[in-house]
């Protein structure tokens, strides 16, 4: 047998690290033995375990040790990383480490460095230097960079939950359509007005569908009120706002009405124009073009706008970037400082930032399928909440409360 002794520290019972770290070991067919543990005995004290691991072959211990580490796991004799040089330009060594979300950090020289911008599928580069490192994507590495490989001296630290039980974030918890949503949606909005006391920065994730469903006048009045500071959204959204803003319809349909409006499938394709002729949205708030919406609450209330481009865009309109590896680079460098993302209607553009985003930012997920509020918070243990429910009553709710914070609640349900 081959064995290898790890050491867990932090809120490990509450937190629901050590249950894990040891199914892990079991559902893996290994052995484990507890040599010692302390637990806290109140709310902020922090516990401890030291655990023997064993397993039947040296190839198998390695496995189990990488799936241990993702969950905080430290071995106690712990070494310098494995360093070696990228082949090409876009290309890492053979095996390279696979990064998560978690805050990371790697052994050099015998001093641990933190890794910058954690985030999913990546690798590790260290600095010529080898005084610092950072998350890299394929595109981010050139011929010669050093690149960890292999799964020595490095240590994960798994995000825990929070000591104050009041938080909703705190459970990972989905909401489904058949629930009640009002206490959720008012502590939503009790987080976000923390946030903006704190002078932190919340991001939306929005597609065209908040526009369908009637409900950009509540995100423009969301954006009115100060609680957004960056939004990411695609070329749709922007046009749609847009064509509801010139015209009174998204896609051609009346969206007071809820009717076809006669040659009304050409609006947008008329407000792209107007605003390609403008020179761009900041220019066709300046010169009054657009008046109200979306778009003009950003432009107005200083928002910053990441718009990228898809292959099935009409336009696009000027500001969109149609360049993917650079869409992705600008929305990694604007997700460093964030507080919370509120993610609504947008499954593509939501993965992309569930997938880049650090892990100490929390996550509001909203959606009326299931399925892609489930995935949108799995990666985010105990700083994700997602609500199964129409975009337009939840942000008209949420909006009421931001609004009113001391009135109680007006009876509209976003059920």
């Amino acid at each position: 047998m081959f064995s290898e002794t790890v050491e867990l520290r932090g809120h490990i019972i509450d937190s629901l690290i050590l249950p894990k770290v040891l199914d892990e070991i079991l559902t893996r067919g290994a052995g484990f033995k507890i040599a010692e543990i302390k637990v806290g005995q109140n709310r902020v004290d922090q516990s401890y375990a030291r655990i023997e691991v064993s397993a039947s072959s040296e190839e198998t211990l390695a496995e189990m040790l990488l799936r241990l580490r993702q969950h905080g796991a430290e071995v106690i004799e712990r070494a310098d990383v494995q360093l070696a040089p990228a082949p090409a330009d876009g290309v890492f060594p053979e095996n390279f480490y696979v990064t998560t979300n978690q805050q990371t950090f790697v052994q050099i020289a015998g001093k641990e460095v933190s890794v910058e911008s954690p985030m999913i599928d990546s690798a590790i580069a260290v600095s010529a230097d080898k005084r610092s490192a950072r998350s890299v994507k394929f595109y981010d590495i050139h011929e010669g960079d050093i690149v960890v490989v292999g799964q020595q001296g490095i240590r994960v630290e798994p995000v825990q939950r929070d000591t104050d039980r009041t938080s909703i974030f705190q459970f990972n918890a989905t909401v489904s359509a058949e629930m009640p949503k009002t206490a959720t949606i008012r502590e939503v909005a009790r987080e976000m007005q923390r946030v903006r006391q704190r002078k932190g920065k919340i991001l939306v994730v929005a597609g065209p569908s908040l526009v369908h469903t009637g409900a950009g006048d509540h995100l423009e009045k969301l954006i009115s009120l100060g609680f957004v500071q960056r939004l990411f959204t695609g070329n749709g959204l922007a046009v749609y706002d847009i064509e509801s803003a010139l015209y009174g319809t998204s896609l051609g349909v009346n969206l007071k009405g809820g009717a076809l409006v006669e040659a009304g499938h050409e609006n947008h394709m008329h407000a792209i124009n107007r605003i390609r002729q403008a020179g761009g949205i900041q220019a066709a708030v300046d010169q009054k073009i657009v008046t109200r919406g979306i778009m003009h609450a950003c432009v107005r209330q200083g928002v910053d706008i990441v718009l990228s481009g898809s292959i099935r865009d009409d336009g696009p309109i000027p500001g969109v970037t149609t360049d993917a590896l650079e869409a992705q680079r600008i929305m990694r460098d604007k997700l460093r400082d964030l507080t919370l993302v509120l993610m609504m209607g947008s499954m593509l553009h939501s993965l992309a930032v569930a997938n880049m985003v650090p892990p100490s930012v929390k996550i509001v997920c909203v959606d009326i399928d299931p399925r892609a509020v489930a995935r949108l918070t799995s990666r985010q243990t105990f700083r994700a909440v997602g609500l199964v429910t129409d975009i337009e009553p939840f942000l008209r709710e949420l909006t009421q409360q931001l609004e009113h914070p001391d009135a109680t609640s007006s009876g509209v349900s976003a059920s």
